[in-house]
């Protein structure tokens, strides 16, 4: 999708700076209004442009790590017939914990992401084994992070606008995640997690509403968010953008067969590209023999498929594909701790 020719340069560098990170403050936009030499009434009246009108920004919230909350998770591949994609969806999008479902180009043609909870009754596993029977799938591969290269993504919307303000890099890797482990949540937490993964109001003082119904001091909560940012259970509390509204409408899939003692080598370079937005470690088999996965990032198919024959030449993989997604049934962000998925498991039980 072309990106909006009303984006004006304030609208860039507002983007670009509310993917790095939002102030935990109690006015939250009159911070970033002063570090953009605007007025908070103006702040708020663009993001709420930006957030509904123009549908750029998907949503404002704390971006928690799955794994340190407890939660099981996987990238799922399944092979389904063309006649039985449709109910396969539904099977698949009904369950509350798949975040991202997208039709691929290759035999495996449905792909999505799973979490469970550490609650859960049946586990991963058996939530994956569940989820083939019910879709149909001719076949389903378990695709787990055996190790994590890089998560963040960041789109630079300010080059299109002709200032140099590009969004700070947010880079989450397999330290980070180690280190959450170290750091158990309590029942409290979870609560506060409950109310903070909400999308943030864009008032003046947006973390209001939130404490209250959390049933503490303003204070508090932001303490809490910050104590959960050092924990690196929050990887961090920003937006996240429509990648298509934003210009970036070319995502590719690139997958390596990456020799197995080669992966820490490899796998660090291929996240050093910043159109790299996630690099994983995954199993391979038989059918999918790919061991390193990239998410990559372009504006237009050329300039994604040019970072995968960069990453080539910078690692020397020779083998290796593009994996386009040809349609996108799901994209949500998964709500922690609610009672939706033992409700979907009793139900499928």
């Amino acid at each position: 999708m072309p990106q909006s020719p009303t984006l004006s340069d304030l609208d860039a560098k507002l983007l670009n700076r509310i993917q790095s990170s939002i102030p935990l403050s109690p006015t939250p936009f009159a911070e970033l209004a002063r570090e953009l030499s605007i007025d908070e009434a103006t702040c708020i009246e663009r993001l709420i442009a930006l957030r509904h009108d123009l549908q750029y920004i998907r949503q404002i919230s704390p971006i928690f790590d799955t794994h340190a909350l407890g939660y099981a998770s996987s990238l799922v591949a399944a092979k389904v017939e063309p006649d039985k994609l449709d109910q396969a969806v539904k099977v698949i999008n009904g369950h509350p914990g798949v975040s991202h479902n997208y039709q691929r180009d290759h035999a495996f043609n449905l792909w999505y992401t799973l979490a469970v909870s550490p609650d859960s009754q049946l586990g991963l596993q058996k939530t994956v084994d569940k989820l083939h029977a019910l879709s149909g799938a001719d076949s389903t591969r378990l695709l787990p992070t055996l190790k994590l290269y890089k998560i963040g993504v960041k789109l630079n919307m300010a080059e299109t606008a002709n200032n140099s303000n590009p969004p700070k890099a947010n880079h989450f890797t397999q330290a980070d995640r180690q280190a959450a482990d170290k750091t158990p949540l309590t029942q409290q937490d979870r609560q506060l997690i409950r109310v903070l993964q909400q999308d943030l109001p864009l008032v003046s003082r947006p973390f209001d509403a939130m404490a209250d119904e959390a049933g503490c001091r303003v204070d508090d909560l932001l303490s809490a968010c910050q104590r959960f940012l050092d924990a690196k259970q929050m990887r961090r509390f920003s937006a996240v953008l429509q990648h298509r509204k934003a210009g970036f409408g070319a995502n590719a899939m690139g997958v390596w067969q990456c020799p197995e003692d080669q992966l820490d080598e490899m796998g660090t370079k291929a996240a050093a590209f910043d159109e790299v937005s996630h690099c994983y470690h995954r199993p391979a088999y038989d059918d999918l023999p790919y061991t390193l996965y990239t998410m990559v990032h372009g504006k237009t198919v050329d300039d994604a498929l040019d970072v995968l024959k960069r990453i080539q030449q910078a690692t020397g993989i020779k083998n290796y594909s593009a994996l386009w997604s040809t349609h996108e049934f799901k994209k949500v962000r998964v709500l922690y701790f609610t009672d939706d998925e033992s409700k979907w498991e009793e139900e499928h039980a």
